[in-house]
């Protein structure tokens, strides 16, 4: 059943409210407010916020809405609606009748000087070159026949090819994913197919080398760690028991054939490189360019280079200068956890606490009210800076904070991917910060809602701390008198 501010919200988005159009949008995007994930609903309401913004700046003036139809010079509306639009899973908003404006938007958003950019340029790619989207990528060369008559599908999907090209070769959020993507497009010719199954089901060792050096990254992976005695084991390497008496000559061939496997993206040769440069037989033993391998094979998901990049940061926090100390680790680590590491459960009840029972938290009771209250917040007409109060207890009781750090946290600051911190040094210096597991999706949701509220509020409505507390001391006790009776009548 969808809430009533889901209601509200509908309600001023069908009269023209561009604000609220967009809010819906963010509601089918993310299933804020109970509402169920509709991409396709999503851009409908975009499509009617982008073009009120538009004809409101071609009424205002000619040559500014010529740059703001080329995207030069998006204004801070456009430019939230531009990065909403570049969330939307274009794929699965196909056959809706906004798929023509998405279809539109992101070839505009490819050539745009702007960051969203990079996300219009992977989704175009990944929907015209996956080989997994076959079907789909079918369907949409018949739509755009019918659409354009002239229109050469081969020439768009060379430029999706393009784009793969400049996020492979450039850092942005997708990099990583266009070298997957990459890898799977590589030239599969029946040359290639047959030296491959030749190694697969006979060991031929002169069919793996010819397929290396025609440029297949299996192939250069799989021949750089059968040279340096290691083994790829449900996507891991493990190292092999003679590797440690390696010669230098073949250890020297193995970082040759796993360097070129690394700069097609592969992981597990990075891993393996790292370890190469760690071998005190090898001539080119280089700690630091091992770290650095290791680095590398983390970012792109490998779970035993994860877990040791965070447990050297760890071992290092001392040194490492952070706003919060030992929170990088505790993201690496918290990577490999979620990659089922064995040793990463133990370190990370080491770095980060765990209040995953908010029942057995003092809080609580308060907060089972405070929810209450909100649910019913048109019917008792509270205050904002209540609304924002009784948004904290929930929040606290969820992570079991203290009264000083309930008070002070800076909400919409805490959630971080993998934990929250809390770090109130700037009103009490001598409380040291926390970092504090999140394991449930009611706590994510309570740091969702939160969020959401604290942002759209002004930052000086608390007041200062006295002004909390006294706050504090008058909403729970309202909270107690309206709803602890209702708990007791019941």
């Amino acid at each position: 059943m969808a809430s009533r501010e889901f209601l509200k919200i509908l309600q001023s988005a069908r009269l023209g409210d561009v604000s609220a159009q967009q809010k819906l949008a963010s509601a089918y995007l993310t299933g804020a407010l109970n509402t169920p994930i509709q991409p396709a609903n999503a851009l409908i309401w975009l499509e009617k916020s982008y073009l009120s913004i538009t004809n409101q700046v071609i009424n205002n003036s000619s040559a500014e809405a010529t740059k703001f139809l080329e995207l030069d010079t998006p204004s801070p509306e456009m430019l939230g609606i531009l990065n909403q639009i570049s969330l939307v899973p274009l794929g699965r908003t196909f056959n809706s009748p906004a798929f023509s404006f998405g279809w539109e938007s992101f070839w505009k958003l490819t050539k745009a000087n702007i960051d969203v950019s990079h996300a219009a340029k992977w989704q175009l790619a990944e929907l015209l070159l996956d080989p997994s989207k076959k079907v789909l990528q079918g369907e949409l060369a018949e739509w755009l026949l019918k659409k354009d008559g002239d229109f050469d599908f081969p020439t768009l999907k060379k430029t999706a090819k393009e784009f793969l090209f400049q996020l492979a070769e450039s850092e942005t959020p997708f990099t990583n994913l266009a070298k997957e993507l990459l890898i799977k497009l590589q030239p599969k010719d029946e040359a290639l197919s047959s030296l491959w199954s030749a190694w697969l089901s006979e060991k031929n060792e002169s069919a793996l080398v010819q397929a290396a050096e025609l440029g297949l990254t299996i192939a250069k992976l799989t021949l750089g760690l059968r040279l340096a005695q290691f083994n790829l084991v449900d996507s891991d390497v493990t190292v092999l028991g003679g590797s440690s008496s390696k010669s230098n000559a073949s250890l020297k061939k193995a970082a040759y054939w796993l360097d070129l496997a690394a700069k097609d993206g592969d992981r597990n040769a990075w891993f393996a490189l790292g370890e190469i440069y760690r071998r005190p037989q090898f001539s080119g033993y280089n700690a630091s360019e091992s770290d650095r391998c290791f680095d590398r094979a983390a970012d792109l998901g490998h779970a035993q280079a994860q877990f040791r990049k965070g447990a050297n940061l760890w071992r290092k926090r001392e040194k490492l200068e952070e706003r919060v100390r030992g929170l990088q680790a505790s993201y690496w680590i918290w990577q490999a956890y979620q990659q089922g590491v064995p040793e990463a459960k133990e370190l990370l009840s080491k770095v980060l606490e765990n209040v995953a029972s908010p029942n057995n938290n003092d809080w609580f009771e308060l907060a089972t009210y405070a929810e209450k209250a909100l649910n019913h917040h048109a019917e008792y007409q509270l205050d904002e800076e209540w609304i924002l109060l009784c948004h904290r207890l929930i929040v606290a009781n969820q992570f079991n904070l203290s009264k000083a750090e309930l008070l002070l946290c800076e909400v919409g600051q805490l959630q971080h991917e993998h934990c929250v911190v809390v770090d109130i040094r700037h009103e009490l210096p001598k409380i040291l910060p926390r970092l504090i597991q999140i394991d449930t999706t009611q706590q994510r949701r309570s740091l969702l809602a939160a969020g959401k509220v604290f942002a759209s509020s002004d930052v000086d409505l608390e007041g200062n701390l006295r002004q909390r507390r006294y706050r504090f001391d008058r909403v729970t006790e309202w909270l107690a008198s309206i709803f602890g009776q209702d708990q007791v009548g019941a």
